[in-house]
């Protein structure tokens, strides 16, 4: 039989068929990419040491300010910082990047590329282009290469905008096929090249809607093709009276590798970026390695403290022995088939 079916491969003439045995690729996750959170990388993948996977579309998405665009390029600097050959190709939409942006993250900007689209036909043709291009290298050759979309939201059709220059503000009826084609075929050439994409959309409130919903603007075409869609909302982090920052809120919309509708918080502030250690403290206590007394957690040791002193100082309580038995509970709480029990 295995005879047969290889020379069914070879009939067919597809580049992409494989037996299941050797291995189907594009399909099968063997690496993250580290989001720069424990907590948002557990929600991706089922463990605080995984994050984005490695060859799939992750969607991030939200309404204005809710942290997208710091969201995709903190997993840029963890990308490039995890291979010094790496490169990433930024799609951006948003006339919002600079060289300055870019470098106070701490991002090699000798190593990034932003390529300003307008359409989304602009970013079909070129995206597709560097995938053909990257296609073409040997083995050897390749080198990690990450792609981003910021935004999807703000693309606009070939159609709108030739229907702005003649003056008529009629709405491009055809937006929703146009991204839905296009994440047809990207999604496939992304998969079996091994590229990895992020892409931040924007969210918008149902109207009509019996119970509060947001839905993502773009049609259905993205629904489908992303891996993984995370929700984003927020509120001010203060201390005292000072915002320094936001909680996000972040809900798994859909995944292919983790429990939807999981929920987690990391907190982004103004002067540190994102809190890779926030929001442990709760699957700690979930695990059972901190225990709750009144209005303090009581550590292994049995010594007390404050939440706050814990998140103030995460080294120290958060050792290699208690993240591990953390990254249990995760694997209980976000991936399917476990029991959370």
């Amino acid at each position: 039989m295995s005879n047969f079916l290889n020379d069914i491969i070879k009939e067919t003439g597809n580049e992409y068929a494989t037996l299941v045995s050797d291995g189907v690729d594009g399909a099968d996750v063997t690496s993250f990419i580290d989001t720069g959170s424990y907590a948002f990388n557990a929600l991706l993948s089922g463990s605080i040491f995984g994050g984005m996977p490695a060859n799939k579309i992750t969607a991030i998405a939200g309404e204005a300010a809710t942290g997208k665009t710091f969201f995709a390029l903190g997993i840029c600097k963890a990308f490039l910082d995890k291979d010094p050959e790496a490169g990433v190709i930024y799609f951006e939409s948003e006339s919002a990047i600079s060289k300055e942006m870019i470098e106070d993250r701490g991002i090699d900007s000798k190593r990034m590329v932003v390529v300003p689209v307008a359409t989304v036909q602009d970013f079909r043709s070129q995206a597709i282009k560097v995938v053909d291009k990257y296609s073409l290298q040997s083995k050897a050759e390749k080198k990690p290469l990450l792609f981003v979309l910021d935004s999807l939201g703000m693309l606009s059709t070939t159609k709108e905008m030739e229907d702005t220059a003649s003056g008529k503000e009629t709405r491009d009826m055809t937006r929703s096929q146009i991204v839905k084609s296009t994440f047809r075929v990207l999604t496939l050439k992304l998969g079996k090249a091994g590229i990895p994409m992020i892409m931040t959309n924007h969210t918008y409130d149902v109207i009509g809607s019996m119970f509060p919903q947001k839905e993502m603007g773009g049609g259905s075409g993205l629904k489908y093709a992303a891996s993984s869609i995370i929700y984003l909302s927020k509120r001010k982090e203060k201390e005292g009276t000072e915002v320094v920052g936001n909680i996000i809120h972040c809900k798994n919309f859909k995944s292919r590798l983790t429990k939807e509708n999981a929920m987690i918080d990391v907190k982004l502030t103004y002067k540190h970026g994102l809190d890779k250690y926030y929001g442990l403290i709760e699957l700690a206590e979930e695990a059972g390695v901190f225990k709750k007394v009144s209005t303090r957690y009581e550590m292994p040791d049995g010594v007390k403290v404050f939440g706050k002193n814990i998140n103030d100082d995460p080294t120290k309580y958060f050792t290699e022995e208690v993240l591990e038995k953390i990254n249990e509970q995760a694997k209980r709480k976000f991936s399917y088939g476990q029991d959370e029990e």
